[in-house]
């Protein structure tokens, strides 16, 4: 079988190099997406400002829609991964077609409830009628589209469980690309074909996803043999649903905590002005890229641990992850190397204003210390749920979010202003991943007292 060789590289090859040689693609994948998303984005701004506001309107509809696939993700590759470390193929093949299954089944429900409500629900959201014309026009397509934007992120994650992220990563290149180059054509119109608008980005999207989703079916069905064409019975379809639900649920509401609490914390830090205000924002699309490796790794991770867990080499998988945070942490102090030099440059391309370029400055000069402690906490969580353990990860995001992050801000503003609140935010990040890691290492000594008994 295809997965042969993937497989016996998680279980049996060196783990640095195991997982150097699964987070590269991954990440230049990423990277690649997020390019073609800052292209799309761009193309929209042109179309005008009650599009581009439009569109913004939508986020927090789109993301919660994605965040429930993020994490069906999640689970899909924790139960395949453990499953094919066991050897156990043919059922690995049913819980891959049971995944897609439930996905699609899920986001039709989803999408069909969101079509019929988007002028009440975006009203209530605070859409007026110049931003509400366009919000209807892109959002009855994006709906109509969206189980095409769910196949390929569960796809993608059936190829990871297998030890596969180079296809991925080239399937989320490959996504982004044909978007950017299908948005001027179908947006401003170009020979035969219409100007459409904000409609033309919507179509975009969708053309889109439903050439990822073409692809990873095929790769998935016909190359790799890693799922099933026909619909499995009943009482297995049931176990598979219950087991990815079981992960992919909770790691769905963890993914959904932290939008919320960036907009708590936004409202915090607009009491100093809409000059930091504008220099957090600025500050959180740096963050994206500054810990594009820390995401990566999160996606890359998971299967190793999954599948060594399913072969009972529990060592392997403690070995990967502390490893992995020793890695993080000395390459987030070069980034952050990198970022305070760079930081007057940085806030000069973003700004043209003396108070935010100031206040953008502070904010690399004191944010980005904490991103490696920061990619402990994302890696802790994403072990947890590798470990078929959701719940400890929920407990860890809400510590982290709302027990430490938040409040330690407020705090820290009240006693030193914005200076404060950042250096509170580095301060939060310190003890949550301290926290993180002893949770981890307490796991993995309950198992060993659990086991001897």
């Amino acid at each position: 079988m295809p997965t042969d060789k993937k497989r016996n590289d998680l279980l049996t090859q060196p783990i640095k190099s195991t997982l150097t040689k699964m987070t590269i693609p991954m990440m230049m994948g990423m990277v690649a997406l997020m390019s073609f998303n800052l292209v799309d984005t761009f193309f929209i701004g042109l179309i005008g400002t009650d599009e581009l506001a439009a569109v913004s309107f939508t986020f927090p509809i789109t993301f919660t829609l994605i965040s429930l696939t993020i994490g069906l993700g999640v689970g899909t590759s924790a139960v395949i991964a453990k499953t094919l470390g066991s050897g156990q193929e043919d059922k690995a093949q049913i819980q891959g077609c049971s995944a897609l299954i439930l996905s699609t089944v899920l986001v039709i429900g989803l999408a069909v409830l969101g079509y019929l409500t988007i002028d009440p629900l975006f009203i209530l959201l605070g859409s007026e009628a110049n931003t509400l014309n366009h919000i209807h026009d892109y959002m009855q397509i994006w709906y109509l589209g969206a189980v095409f934007l769910t196949l390929p992120m569960i796809g993608n994650a059936i190829l990871r469980a297998s030890g596969d992220t180079k296809t991925p990563g080239i399937i989320m290149a490959l996504g982004g690309f044909i978007n950017a180059v299908l948005d001027p054509i179908l947006i401003f119109g170009w020979g035969p074909v219409p100007a459409m608008g904000i409609q033309g980005a919507a179509f975009a999207s969708v053309a889109a996803w439903i050439v990822s989703s073409s692809l990873i079916i095929y790769l998935l069905t016909v190359q790799r043999g890693l799922v099933e064409l026909a619909i499995p019975a009943f009482d297995k379809l049931k176990l598979s649903v219950i087991a990815i639900l079981k992960i992919g649920l909770p790691a769905s509401g963890a993914s959904m905590l932290t939008p919320l609490a960036m907009s708590i914390l936004t409202a915090i830090i607009a009491q100093y002005g809409h000059e930091a205000v504008a220099a957090f924002g600025v500050g959180q699309r740096i963050e994206s890229i500054a810990s594009m490796l820390v995401l990566a790794l999160s996606m890359t991770l998971p299967p190793f641990i999954s599948q060594n867990l399913g072969a009972n080499q529990t060592k392997r998988v403690q070995q990967a992850y502390k490893m992995s945070c020793r890695f993080v942490l000395f390459w987030q102090l070069g980034v952050y190397v990198l970022l305070a030099v760079c930081a007057p440059w940085i806030a000069d391309a973003f700004s043209d204003n003396e108070k935010v370029q100031h206040l953008i400055c502070i904010f690399i000069w004191i944010l980005p210390v904490g991103y490696g402690l920061q990619g402990i906490v994302i890696l802790t969580n994403s072990s947890f749920n590798a470990l078929h353990q959701p719940m400890i990860s929920v407990q860890l995001s809400i510590l982290r979010l709302f027990v430490f992050y938040v409040p330690f801000a407020y705090i820290g503003g009240l006693v030193g202003g914005i200076v404060g609140l950042f250096a509170a935010c580095v301060i939060a990040n310190l003890l949550m991943a301290s926290v993180s890691f002893m949770r981890f290492n307490h796991y993995f000594k309950q198992i060993q007292i659990t086991s001897k008994a």
